[in-house]
This record gives C-alpha cells, sequence and structure tokens, in this order.
C-alpha cells in the first residue's frame, strides 16, 4: 500500500459545522467515517447524480440494449479516479469523490443541451456545465440549511439562494440559505475541473470556467491557499479519468451500435482528415494523432476489435480491448507522475499528474473517433436540433410562467430573486435539473398550452 497523503484541518473545514445523528439507537457503535467518505456518500445519494441516469452520454438513454449514460459514465469516472488517486496516495474516496461530481452539472441532452442552454441564459450570463456543478454541491441540492451571515462563502440572499421563511428551518420566519452538500473544503475544490470564474483578469469572457459570478465567494473559500489557476492533483486526476472513459467507453458504445468501426484506422485518407479535426476540436498536432494511429493499429485487441461483427467472441474481443486501453492510459499516468515526483504520499498541490504526450495523443484519436463518427452523423445532427428547439420552448415556458409554473423547490428562490437576471438564472437552474423524459413531457404540455392560446 502506498503512503497516503494527510489533509490539513483546513483542508478539511466545511463551511457550516455538520450536526451530529439523532436517531441511533442507545448504545449504538460509533459511525466511523471521516470527512471524505461522508462527502463521497452525498453525492452518491444526491438527486442530482440519480438524474444523470435519463441525461445523454454520447447517444440517448433509450438507444440500444447497454446503453451509457452521464450516470454510468460518471461511475466510471469515479472508478478510474479512485484507481489512479489510490495509487499515488490521493485519498481514495477523495478521487472518487471528484469522479462521480465532475458531470452532475450536466443538463439534458449533454454537450449538445449545455450549447442550448447557453443561448437560452445569456440574460442571466450564460451557462456552463462545471459551473452548474459547483451550483449543485454548494446551493442546490437539498441537504444543507443555515442562517444568512452565520458562515463563510455567502453572498446576498436572493444572489446565492435566499430562502425566506424556509419551513422553519432554522427557526420560522428566519431567513436561511441552502449550503447543497456541505462539502468540505478539499472535496468542493477536486470538483472544479476550471477553478476560476467566468471572466479573465483583462475582463475577457471563458470559455470553460467552475463558477458562475454571483457563485465566486464560494470558489474563493474553497480555494483560500490554493495556488492561483492550478488544478489541484484530486481535480487533475478526475480531468485525465473523464478523457479515459470518454475515449475508450464511447468508442466501445459506438462499435456495439454500429456507428463506428475500428477500420478508419487503416484508412489513410479518412484517417488524414479524422487527425485534422481532432487536433482542432480538442488540440494537439494532426501528425501527433497519426502516430497515434499508427501504434493502435499495432495493437492486436485493436485490430480484433476493427473485425468486430457481434458475435460472442467479437464481444469478449471488444471488451478485453477497453480493459487494456484503459489499464495502458491510467498507468501511463501513474507511472508519469511517479518518475516526475517520486514515491512519496502525493495529493493537493504537492504534485501534478504527468501523462505522457504520445499516451495524451492516443487518448484524443480515440476521442476524435467518438465524436467525429457519431455526433456528426447525419441523423444524430437532426435530433440535436429538435432537442435544442425543446430546451428552448421549455425555457421560455418556465419564464413566461413564472413562479406558478416553477416546482415548489426553485419558486422561493425565483420570488427573492431582485433582478430579471437572477429569476432567469432560478428558470435556468430547474431546465438543468430535468431530466431527458421529464423535459419532453413538460415539452409537450407548454406545446398544449401555447395552442390553445393561439
Amino acid at each position: 500500500m502506498p503512503e497516503m497523503y494527510v489533509y490539513s484541518e483546513h483542508e478539511l473545514a466545511r463551511r457550516s459545522p455538520v450536526a451530529p445523528k439523532t436517531l441511533g439507537l442507545p448504545g449504538s457503535v460509533r459511525d466511523g467515517r471521516d470527512d471524505f467518505d461522508r462527502d463521497r456518500a452525498r453525492v452518491l445519494h444526491s438527486a442530482a447524480l440519480r438524474r444523470l441516469a435519463d441525461k445523454t452520454q454520447v447517444v440517448g438513454p433509450g438507444s440500444g440494449d447497454t446503453p451509457r449514460t452521464r450516470l454510468t459514465h460518471s461511475l466510471e469516472v469515479a472508478q478510474i479516479s479512485r484507481g489512479i488517486g489510490k495509487t499515488l496516495g490521493v485519498d481514495p474516496d477523495l478521487a472518487e469523490l471528484a469522479g462521480l461530481s465532475h458531470d452532475i452539472g450536466h443538463p439534458p441532452y449533454g454537450h449538445n443541451g449545455e450549447r442550448a442552454l447557453d443561448a437560452a441564459a445569456q440574460k442571466a450570463g450564460g451557462f456552463e456545465g462545471n459551473a452548474q456543478t459547483l451550483r449543485i454541491l454548494t446551493r442546490l441540492e437539498p441537504k444543507t440549511l443555515v442562517e444568512v451571515g452565520s458562515a463563510p462563502g455567502l453572498g446576498s440572499p436572493a444572489g446565492v439562494g435566499g430562502t425566506p421563511g424556509a419551513g422553519g428551518t432554522p427557526g420560522a420566519g428566519d431567513t436561511v440559505q441552502s449550503f447543497g452538500l456541505n462539502l468540505t473544503r478539499a472535496s468542493i475544490d477536486a470538483a472544479c475541473k476550471y477553478p476560476w470564474g467566468p471572466l479573465a483578469v483583462d475582463g475577457s469572457r471563458r470559455r470553460k470556467y467552475s463558477a458562475y459570478q454571483d457563485d465566486l465567494p464560494v470558489l474563493l473559500w474553497a480555494r483560500e491557499g490554493a495556488p492561483e489557476g492550478r488544478k489541484c492533483l484530486e481535480a487533475q486526476i478526475m480531468d485525465w479519468s473523464d478523457d479515459v472513459a470518454y475515449s475508450v467507453h464511447d468508442v466501445e458504445d459506438g462499435i456495439l451500435s454500429g456507428r463506428i468501426t475500428l477500420d478508419v484506422l487503416w484508412d489513410l485518407v479518412e484517417l488524414a482528415a479524422l487527425a485534422h479535426k481532432g487536433a482542432a476540436l480538442f488540440g494537439g498536432d494532426p501528425e501527433s494523432l497519426l502516430d497515434a494511429a499508427a501504434r493502435l493499429r499495432d495493437m492486436p485487441l485493436v485490430a480484433r476489435a476493427a473485425d468486430f461483427r457481434g458475435s460472442l467472441q467479437d464481444m469478449v474481443a471488444l471488451k478485453a480491448m477497453t480493459s487494456e486501453l484503459v489499464s495502458r492510459f491510467v498507468t501511463a499516468a501513474v507511472t508519469g507522475t511517479r518518475r516526475a515526483f517520486g514515491p512519496g504520499a502525493l495529493g493537493r498541490y504537492a504534485a501534478d499528474l504527468v501523462v505522457p504526450e504520445d499516451v495524451v495523443a492516443e487518448v484524443t484519436l480515440l476521442k476524435s473517433v467518438a465524436v467525429l463518427y457519431v455526433m456528426d452523423e447525419q441523423r444524430h445532427l437532426a435530433e440535436q436540433e429538435r432537442q435544442r428547439d425543446r430546451i428552448f420552448r421549455v425555457t421560455e415556458y418556465l419564464w413566461q410562467g413564472g413562479s406558478g409554473a416553477l416546482d415548489p423547490m426553485f419558486r422561493p428562490w425565483f420570488e427573492a430573486a431582485s433582478s430579471d437576471p437572477e429569476k432567469l438564472r432560478v428558470v435556468v437552474d430547474q431546465v438543468a435539473s430535468l431530466t431527458e423524459a421529464r423535459l419532453e413531457r413538460l415539452d409537450r404540455y407548454a406545446s398544449g398550452v401555447s395552442a390553445a392560446w393561439a
């Protein structure tokens, strides 16, 4: 067993103290969980995580007999993160928590839905799935309520989620705020893939960020003492685990569904076009991706999977390729990091994850195959247009309906909001929380209402 990194009291701090359990039997043995074990359980049992079961990964949850959803993808990322973290000395529960929560802010329809909701939310500052993750973990997921002003990392009641007179908690008539899951400082930081706000120092708008402007106080609290702009090791592990799961498992799904064939690795003309598109989409240079393709071609398991026809033997061969590639990419990252930082316990800002460039290129090439042969498929593009229309219609319906159209949990936030942008943010929070099935039911209802008004 590797030596485990020791986390400080500062890193284990919460925005609000955890109250002791009250329903235990007399004489019960004390709960032996530590802080990260408890944080991981809070994410695992959250409604936001369960909703990912009905949110698209690459193709919709109803596509095929064994689809990968955002939930199954998150479980796979969490497992890979835990393995890397444990090998390096990172607390395994913290590494797993980062993987479980990394996509928890995604709206219906994956990145397509994210782009549509960003367009619909422009007057509220836009939408970003990573920023929504922080918002869910620290505000929207119902778990911890505190009196306004009694704990750190708070903004105005309307801006951060003031809820007037919330059911006698902590006192009838008091103004209380939701702290979401009330995670430790290190857990919040580990879940932030892009640990900064939407505006760069020069005032330009960033494309990726982990906090909306009004959630910056919470991010700053979680990042207190952290190097400016640097991701902690646990977040880097989560980020690489996400890339590994995406590149390998989504290609596996595409092969199973008949949307992808690895024959492209042997079609040098088509492969050249793929390398240029992949480099433009994910970074890197086309030559490095072509070299990565050559290495993949030389792997017998990859060549065997290219001949996939759906037999039992083919299924076993495909799974063998998946397992071996995940192992290759994980061990490369662990080995590169150990070579750079030595054998001791690593965690937080004691190290950075080091992944060899040729392995990054292999993962990038496989990600390119997954995206360009599934996401760019014509029938998929047509469905994406219908998905965007649903997002726009439902957002408009809830905006026009106001407080009465929102779920009861969101109404107090809407009513406490002091401006239209703040109200729109609450509407966007609800739309982002919807499963795809519920969004489609709301869309049918909203379309019916519109037709009746016409």
